[in-house]
């Protein structure tokens, strides 16, 4: 039976464990945590979420929710776990973090070809003599050995950035009587976020309060330094005195009951467990200290009184250089790692994509990789008119440069044969197109032998 090494048991690395031994394989996943811990992390289950708990658009002509039919024709088991787990959120899937990673450690601790390592690796080599393949699935807090020995081995500089988390608040800390229940454009039922609403002059003391409140990491970042979709809201602000407005604190789409209009600006709270115990601050992600964090976020309408669950935080956020390192299967080719004689496959936001269900579709994408390697079939080529085949093709372009980590998005997507001005159009043009695509690419996988269930594409 061969040996396969996964190091991280985020959602990627979760995720290719399951996938490989439900292909047979043997596989031991080393996850240092909580021997050695991080800076966001709050517990030593498998796949925790540490940022928000949302897993983006479910729709279907979004790109999420195009990844999310890939997932699903797959059968992803984290994916599945997500869906069980899930909480209201509109049109996102949500789920009770805790409940989460719970159940996908559950699924790691009972299969019987998975085994379950609680040390930090600082040696990529020391692993790589014990098995057949390893899949490096550390993710954006892989531990400074680690990344030290990774970066020499590359040869390649080390990149790192700062990613930010959002605090949660407990719900029944809330002012009711200011915030009210509401989805946007919602005409009629409950609503899945919280709204607290601000009128002109609450919001621009929100503001000139934000901006100049005491940080954690004094120095004034740019944008290169920042993970764009978890900028800290103060430095969204710092922008200019409406830049949050017309992003995270948009108003448009609600109306203040207590009003009957437009609030000039909002603050929404979206749900942290099924059970509505807790809320987090969404876009909220910040630097600030934690006593600044109680004493600036309590001028919003509604949190006057509100108890942090968890206040934000920020932390280093560590990729590689993917275009220059990694090839279309997620294999790491760098100089001092092809030295090796165990194969290298980088999986999750250490490869340099960002986003949660982005990981764990990397994760499955790596784990068909190595099973085609070792099983000594030939993958089928992932088509670039897929969510995530479109995304490693930007991500492992040669002639990509100054790279930053990306989601998936229709701008990554190549052209439609027929240009389509609708936007709405183009977009289920674009999610038709792809959806026939993982249609074949999976058919291909089956015939391969490097998929033993299949899923439904939505």
């Amino acid at each position: 039976m061969d040996a396969i090494t996964i190091i991280g048991g985020g959602l990627a690395g979760s995720e290719a464990a399951l996938r490989l031994a439900d292909l047979g394989f043997s596989v031991t996943v080393y996850e240092m945590r909580p021997q050695v811990p991080t800076p966001v992390h709050k517990s030593a289950n498998m796949a925790e979420l540490v940022c928000s708990n949302s897993f983006k658009s479910n729709k279907p002509d979004s790109a999420a929710g195009m990844l999310k039919a890939e997932l699903e024709a797959l059968a992803s088991p984290v994916y599945h776990a997500a869906l069980a787990t899930s909480i209201d959120a509109g049109g996102a899937l949500a789920v009770d973090r805790h409940a989460f990673s719970r159940m996908v450690t559950h699924l790691l601790e009972v299969h019987p070809r998975v085994r379950i390592e609680r040390v930090e690796v600082a040696d990529l080599e020391a692993v790589a003599s014990t098995c057949d393949a390893v899949v490096l699935a550390t993710g954006p807090l892989t531990s400074d050995r680690l990344a030290d020995d990774i970066a020499r081995r590359s040869g390649a500089d080390q990149l790192a950035f700062y990613d930010a988390a959002a605090p949660i608040v407990m719900a029944d800390s809330l002012d009711r009587s200011v915030v009210f229940r509401q989805s946007r454009y919602e005409e009629t039922g409950a609503g899945d976020y919280l709204n607290c609403p601000l009128d002109q002059q609450a919001y621009q003391a929100f503001i000139s309060e934000l901006v100049a409140a005491e940080r954690v990491m004094k120095k004034e970042f740019e944008s290169g330094d920042l993970f764009q979709a978890c900028q800290p809201i103060e430095e969204i602000a710092r922008k200019g005195l409406d830049a949050p407005r017309f992003g995270t604190m948009k108003p448009v789409g609600l109306v203040d009951p207590a009003t009957g209009r437009r609030p000039w600006a909002v603050v929404q709270l979206r749900a942290e467990d099924a059970a509505g115990q807790s809320y987090n601050l969404v876009g909220f992600q910040t630097n600030l200290t934690f006593p600044e964090q109680r004493r600036v976020f309590r001028m919003i309408p509604g949190l006057q009184e509100a108890e942090f669950a968890r206040y934000g935080v920020m932390h280093r956020n560590t990729y590689l250089n993917s275009p220059q390192m990694l090839d279309g299967t997620g294999r790491l080719y760098a100089p001092d790692i092809l030295l090796l004689e165990t194969p290298v496959f980088v999986a999750g936001q250490l490869s340099g994509t960002e986003g949660y269900t982005e990981a764990i579709r990397s994760g499955a994408h790596v784990a068909l990789s190595v099973a085609a390697l070792l099983k000594g079939v030939e993958a089928p080529l992932l088509p670039d008119t897929t969510a995530f085949g479109a995304l490693m093709r930007h991500a492992t372009d040669p002639a990509t440069r100054s790279y930053q980590p990306s989601h998936v998005n229709f701008g990554l997507m190549p052209p439609l044969s027929a240009p389509i001005r609708n936007k709405r159009e183009r977009y289920a043009a674009f999610a038709e197109r792809g959806r026939a695509a993982m249609e074949s690419y999976v058919e291909q996988l089956m015939t391969a032998g490097l998929l033993s269930v299949r899923g439904a594409s939505r």
